[in-house]
């Protein structure tokens, strides 16, 4: 609960960052993409870095986020693996080597 009100509190303060920040800096920018150049005011282009620089966190994020989640899959079925032998092993009666 503390941890998605402090996440809320992170993306208002970025968001309201970014609000200032845009309308303080008013004004026109060319932008030139290669192939094409784009003419846009300021704050459309800050919203769009933010915008693409955030989607491109969240990729990386998703990226490690699904390693991380099949090593946890292979690590669950290498304990069960590990846990079966364990009880077969103590099921097993003890003997004396003569």
């Amino acid at each position: 609960m503390l941890k998605r009100a402090i996440l809320v509190l992170v993306v208002v303060v970025i968001g309201v960052a970014m609000f200032a920040f845009t309308s303080v800096n008013s004004g026109s920018i060319d932008i030139d993409l290669l192939f094409t150049q784009v003419s846009t005011s300021v704050p459309v282009a800050f919203s769009v870095a933010f915008a693409v620089g955030w989607l491109f966190g969240l990729l990386s994020l998703s990226v490690w986020a699904i390693k991380l989640v099949n090593e946890r899959r292979v690590l669950r079925r290498a304990l069960r693996a590990s846990e079966s032998e364990v009880s077969s092993l103590r099921s097993l009666p003890l003997t004396d080597a003569d």
